[in-house]
């Protein structure tokens, strides 16, 4: 079900802070008009530690409702107190999420027996496919693959979004799982690599911006087409990386505004980027044609 290219959705506040609903709908339409796989509410991209957990149910309740019975939708439910997480995760079933991706407790920094009970419990506590989160340079705790092939053995731990950006890392991952075991890049720059030692997709970024192309670039990857997968990734290297000129979300977000798509507003401890960045990302933009293309759709709409 969460194979190929999903979607680690932007969530669009207003310029009074609060969450702009219709835009959010505008945007989860735009993923499915554009043949992303599947779509990732309520992650970091999301800026889920700002929203309340009303706003966060809701964000997860405007996705399904768009895309139910088009795209499946993997909610976010993490966080460094197992209780909470449970609680947000059998609310996010009720709501009719199709799956939970869920960070590693931060801060906290459990051992790798204390991850493993943790997931366990939520595994325990829910019907729904758990994809394990883990994104060292965020959370300060690494799920080991030793870890990750424990957790496998448990029915509804379905796969891992490894986001350490350590390909050494991932090739025994998935050297120690089991096939089924759904292994998807965390980081849009090196999917190629890891879909070619096995991995199974991506949870991306830049496909907030441009959600076709990087559809077909997994989708290549997975055909094991890596030539037509490499011409993509060449195409569109400068956007992704450019993206984390500084941290996410707060260059994808100035993006997509620059290219009409929402407005670049964020909650603190998030703010805009740098005059420096913003004229990076511009030019990137304005490289790629995607200030372009937007102002042209627009115009026809």
């Amino acid at each position: 079900m969460f194979t190929g290219c999903g979607t680690a959705m932007v969530t669009p506040f207003r310029s009074d802070g609060s969450l702009d609903e219709a835009g959010m709908r505008r945007l989860v339409r735009r993923q499915i008009d554009n043949g992303i796989d599947f779509l990732v509410p309520c992650g970091t991209t999301g800026e889920s530690p700002t929203l309340s957990r009303e706003e966060h149910l809701r964000v997860v309740a405007i996705t399904v409702e768009e895309a139910r019975g088009k795209k499946p939708v993997l909610a976010g439910a993490g966080g460094y107190n197992t209780h909470e997480v449970i609680e947000l995760a059998r609310e996010c079933e009720k709501l009719g999420a199709d799956g939970i991706l869920s960070v590693t407790p931060y801060y906290n920094k459990p051992t790798q027996e204390g991850l493993y009970e943790h997931y366990k419990a939520i595994a325990a506590a829910i019907h729904l496919p758990i994809v394990v989160y883990s994104v060292q340079g965020r959370t300060g705790v690494n799920v080991e693959p030793a870890t990750l092939a424990r957790l496998a053995t448990i029915q509804n731990i379905v796969g891992v979004k490894e986001a350490s950006g350590n390909i050494s890392q991932q090739a025994e991952v998935l050297h120690r799982v089991p096939e089924h075991f759904t292994v998807l890049s965390g980081d849009d720059a090196i999917t190629l690599p890891l879909i070619s030692l096995g991995g199974h997709g991506l949870i991306s970024v830049v496909s907030n911006q441009i959600p076709a192309e990087m559809t077909a670039l997994v989708r290549a990857a997975n055909q094991n087409d890596f030539a037509t997968a490499r011409e993509i990734q060449r195409k569109w290297l400068p956007l992704m990386q450019i993206n984390f000129v500084e941290s996410n979300p707060i260059p994808v977000k100035w993006g997509m505004a620059r290219m009409g798509l929402l407005e670049a507003n964020y909650r603190l401890p998030m703010v805009p980027p740098s005059e420096t960045s913003q004229k990076k990302i511009e030019s990137v933009l304005d490289a790629c044609g995607l200030l372009a293309r937007e102002e042209a759709l627009a115009g026809r709409n």
